[in-house]
């Protein structure tokens, strides 16, 4: 597929990534990016999460190319889909993630603005993921019909959000969340523009861990400061006997995903919807 095509209206910089001439409001930490960068090959937290993805759309892959990582940050997935097999393309709004996705990480092919200012024309993309991404998105629906306008009919929609409203805490706030989801909420979302594939729960052994030292704290009034956890505390990089341990409790979600099966309890959810083909579409 002609990729550049397919983003004609926007400038290449002398870093080769495809820019947009607006600069996007982001419900996301200024410098996330950045420290996101330092720790995401150490941290056992984007290592599951990227085991989980990767084995979700082995199990459901889409039928023709290229994926779109939107908002894929420094682009730790969109690698790991590349070296799978996967034709994919980041579109990253924030410049950090953008330089860093395309300079340090060698993806071939990084796009520097949001969706709606990529000028990507409707029904012109075979498959999209968002990881991570929906809960920084104040009009999440509106944000979904967009991606429903840009996949061709019987397009893969890849979807990795954070999991139940009653984990809901300060930190939270400090990563620019807007709401937590579950089965439900998420679902009604796509009303007739899709088919839910796949839906499942994934770290799990980590949702009473979350509850009491930050859910719960929260309700109490106790936790308040934004420097409580640091970013290292929070994916679990600083203490390596803890990370090994959760890798090998959690690696059983992983076989899980690989066979089909799905659970009720974790800390994030994951969901694979097709979007379904009008009247007169076969």
């Amino acid at each position: 597929m002609d990729i550049q095509g397919l983003f004609r209206g926007l400038t290449q910089n002398q870093y080769g990534i495809l820019c947009s001439a607006g600069e996007a409001e982001l419900s996301y930490p200024e410098d996330g990016n950045a420290l996101c960068f330092g720790l995401e090959d150490r941290s056992f937290w984007f290592r599951h999460r990227n085991e989980i993805i990767a084995e979700t759309i082995k199990r459901y892959p889409p039928s023709c190319h290229p994926i779109l990582d939107i908002g894929g940050g420094n682009g730790f997935v969109t690698r790991r889909l590349l070296d799978e097999g996967f034709q994919t393309v980041l579109i990253e709004p924030g410049r950090v993630g953008a330089w860093n996705a395309k300079v340090r990480r060698e993806i071939p092919w990084v796009v520097c603005s949001t969706l709606e200012e990529s000028g990507l024309p409707d029904e012109s993309v075979g498959a999209v993921g968002c990881f991570d991404v929906l809960e920084h998105i104040e009009k999440d629906r509106e944000f979904l019909q967009n991606v429903m306008r840009v996949l061709k009919p019987g397009g893969l929609f890849y979807l990795a959000v954070p999991a139940r409203r009653w984990l809901w805490s300060h930190m939270d706030i400090v990563a620019g969340h807007y709401r937590r989801y579950d089965h439900r909420t998420l679902t009604s979302l796509f009303q007739q523009d899709a088919e839910i594939l796949y839906f499942t729960h994934f770290f799990g052994w980590l949702t009473l861990p979350l509850f009491l030292l930050k859910a719960l704290p929260s309700r109490l009034g106790i936790l308040k400061h934004e420097n409580v956890f640091t970013y290292e505390t929070e994916h679990g990089v600083d203490n390596s006997a803890i990370s090994s341990i959760l890798t090998f409790l959690l690696h059983g979600e992983v076989k899980m995903v690989r066979n089909g099966g799905s659970k009720k309890l974790g800390t994030s959810c994951l969901l694979v919807a097709r979007k379904r083909q009008t009247k007169g579409q076969k």
